[in-house]
């Protein structure tokens, strides 16, 4: 029973790691953490849940790198789809420069650049970037993030229990403190436009009317042949 469990352990965050490298909006660092937290639960081990992390994140990488390979030529030309939610013009613009200027080291370097990591790896592919060349630095990065991280997790863990608790608890006051430091803000905009208008000059009448009166023609002196 306890194998069992131990197993699915590995499985949730081999499956979390393989989604955030799809692009899915998950923070790959916390489910690293998530993988150290269950080692401290006792429901995994140490070295084997460091290894899952490893081989997730390189499994994920490597699709989304696939994807850019597969599909990277046609990217802005055709509308829709899951990949033009994530990789957008303006993000495929920055990564391309940020290519041209840090070369294929960047690969390593998105690890630790959590906006812009699909989108580089997409772009690694799509940029025919040999697939040997990708592994070998983001392998690099993978090797520090994912011990540490499932360290990190594993080693706080008794902190992690408290952590939670006092977000659950606290969560409420969160919230309504943020809607009353907004609300604020939009009664002051409202006061500060109002006392604007208000300070403004008016308009004098006898400039509206001089400007409303038509010119009077110049009238002829008596006598004077029209």
């Amino acid at each position: 029973m306890e194998n069992t469990g131990a197993g699915f352990s590995y499985v949730v965050v081999f499956g979390i790691l393989l989604a955030c490298g799809l692009g899915v909006p998950l923070p790959e660092d916390v489910s690293l953490i998530l993988g150290g937290f269950l080692v401290f639960e006792g429901r995994a081990k140490l070295i084997p849940m460091m290894i899952t992390g490893l081989v997730g994140i390189l499994c994920g990488d490597s699709l989304i790198f696939m994807a850019g390979r597969r599909i990277g030529g046609r990217m802005g030309r055709t509308p829709g789809g899951f990949f033009s939610m994530i990789i957008t013009p303006e993000k495929l613009a920055r990564v391309e420069g940020l290519f041209h200027k840090h070369g294929e080291k960047i690969v390593m370097i998105a690890r630790f650049m959590p906006g812009v990591r699909a989108v580089t790896y997409f772009t690694a592919g799509s940029s025919k970037m040999k697939y040997s060349h990708f592994i070998f630095f983001d392998g690099l990065a993978a090797l520090v993030s994912a011990p540490v991280f499932v360290y990190l997790g594993f080693k706080f863990g008794d902190n992690l229990h408290t952590l939670i608790d006092h977000l659950r608890r606290g969560q409420t006051n969160v919230f309504i403190g943020l809607g009353a430091i907004i609300l604020a803000y939009v009664l002051y905009r409202i006061w500060k436009k109002r006392r604007a208008a208000a300070a403004a000059p008016p308009t004098p009448i006898a400039a509206i009317k001089t400007t409303d009166e038509a010119p009077k023609p110049p009238q002829a002196p008596p006598g004077a042949v029209p």
